[in-house]
């Protein structure tokens, strides 16, 4: 077992975090920081001046700033366009986001310079990458005591689908027969013809890599990561599920909250309400809805004669700080008329403490990776409403292979608006039927598991330390 203490004799390792600036990519790699720093080692977290501001600002659970070994560098990055994103796209992928990506592959001149300055600090020097930032840390090959690790922001699942034909083959055999055919494990949709040029150029910079880290556990995807890891070893790379990153002990905050800002009015609200009466609906970073759409969810939400909080805001601009979002109307009265069983949300919420408190029973979700790792923590059952990317495959993963959730709307149908009634019939489904209940007891019982997992001698636990001991060695 290798303890922080034992860490800290090591006194020859450095870590460098090195995110694609998207909140659901930075915000996995800051909190594995937090994981990682545990153990005493420096690790410096690198991005651009606006993102590092972003991830500390949102990052969830615990304090960035109270933890001295990780240091933070914002590095500068060319001009880049900042369009609002377009809500009446039937492509949901938020192409508008591309310009930053590639903006943030400059970050290689400044990053190499950094790596050869920390080079000469440490016995090991180890670079911890996303998938999509990989041509950003190439020049770590020049330095002979530099390694790097490839962190996958994505499922094990949806890797398993993209990147291996016979894994995907074989993930067949893990269900019922047929029950995963040929439309739900299709990529069809997911993104623009851009964005995956985008994809390959950096995931050509993996085979660099000395293995792959995940955001998931074993104790959700064991089949699936035995499949990966066997095609890993078969080409001599080594792999980790250290997931959840996220922190699984949250506490409740007090009603006394100095900001008295959202996160204080959600929480305030949630206190008054019985325990697993509330449906929490939000649709993550990169969701951006037509005004047709958003008043069927009004609607929907409404008819169900459900509770819920709702965060109603746009999707992310490349810059956060730069502008503000597009102010997303609703019919006149609507916000009066619900508020003693819903409360409508338009800033930044604190989903991670949302979703860990008593009164939440369901999540209407994207299933963005980062949010899906969120709600099986909590145990929360999701009602799986997927836009572009891996989403798609994370639904199929919820509600086909985990089964603690239900489709909202199924991938075939991506470009139609979802009506009203279907809004009210999956709320009403997954909060208030007795297979609602079946699947919130599968995800109350994962959960538990999950936050077990992360405990000394659970499963994730022991996995982190053979991490710690494989780049200590």
């Amino acid at each position: 077992m290798v303890t922080p203490a034992m860490a800290t004799d090591q006194n020859s390792v450095v870590v460098v975090m090195v995110p694609l600036p998207l909140h659901g990519h930075l915000n996995q790699l800051l909190h594995l920081s937090r994981l990682v720093a545990s153990y005493n080692f420096p690790v410096h977290f690198v991005c651009t001046t606006t993102h590092c501001r972003q991830a500390k600002l949102r990052v969830q659970g615990w304090n960035p700033h109270t933890i001295s070994t990780i240091n933070f560098h914002d590095f500068p990055i060319p001009p880049y366009a900042s369009p609002p994103p377009n809500p009446h796209s039937t492509n949901k992928f938020p192409s508008h986001l591309q310009p930053l990506c590639e903006a943030a592959t400059h970050l290689r001149r400044p990053v190499a310079t950094l790596l050869r300055k920390l080079s000469a600090t440490t016995r090991r020097l180890v670079v911890i990458h996303d998938s999509l930032i990989g041509s950003v840390v190439q020049d770590f090959v020049s330095l002979p005591n530099a390694e790097s690790y490839t962190f996958h922001s994505v499922s094990a699942f949806s890797i398993a689908l993209f990147t291996s034909q016979k894994v995907g083959e074989q993930i067949q055999e893990l269900v019922e027969p047929h029950a995963l055919t040929k439309d739900l494990l299709s990529f069809e949709g997911c993104f623009t013809s851009e964005f995956k040029k985008f994809i390959t150029v950096q995931h050509e910079y993996t085979k660099l890599s000395s293995g792959r880290i995940y955001n998931t556990c074993r104790i959700v995807e064991q089949p699936i990561l035995d499949l990966l890891a066997t095609d890993a070893r078969n080409r001599n790379k080594l792999l980790w599920a250290l997931g959840p990153f996220n922190p699984v002990d949250i506490k409740p905050t007090p009603l006394s909250r100095k900001d008295g800002g959202p996160g204080d009015r959600c929480l305030k609200w949630l206190h008054k309400q019985a325990s697993n009466t509330v449906i929490f609906v939000s649709f993550g970073t990169t969701t951006s809805f037509s005004q047709e759409q958003i008043l069927e969810i009004a609607n929907g939400l409404e008819k169900s004669n459900h509770k819920f909080i709702w965060v109603l805001r746009d999707a992310d601009k490349g810059d956060m700080f730069r502008d503000d979002l597009r102010r997303v109307e609703l019919p006149e009265g609507y916000e009066n008329r619900v508020k003693d069983r819903g409360l409508v949300v338009r800033e930044w919420a604190p989903q991670l403490e949302i979703l860990a408190h008593p009164s939440i029973g369901g999540f209407m979700s994207h299933c963005g990776w980062n949010s899906c790792v969120e709600s099986m923590s909590m145990g929360v059952p999701i009602a799986a409403w997927p836009m572009h990317s891996d989403q798609p495959n994370n639904a199929v993963l919820v509600t086909k292979i985990l089964k603690i959730g239900l489709l909202v709307k199924e991938w075939c149908r991506r470009e139609q608006v979802v009506a009203a009634a279907a809004v009210e019939t999956a709320v009403r489904r997954l909060m208030g039927s007795k297979e609602g209940q079946e699947m919130r007891k599968r995800a109350v019982a994962m959960g538990s598991r999950v936050r077990k997992s992360v405990k000394d001698g659970g499963i994730t636990q022991m996995e982190l330390e053979s991490f710690i001991a494989h780049i200590t060695r």
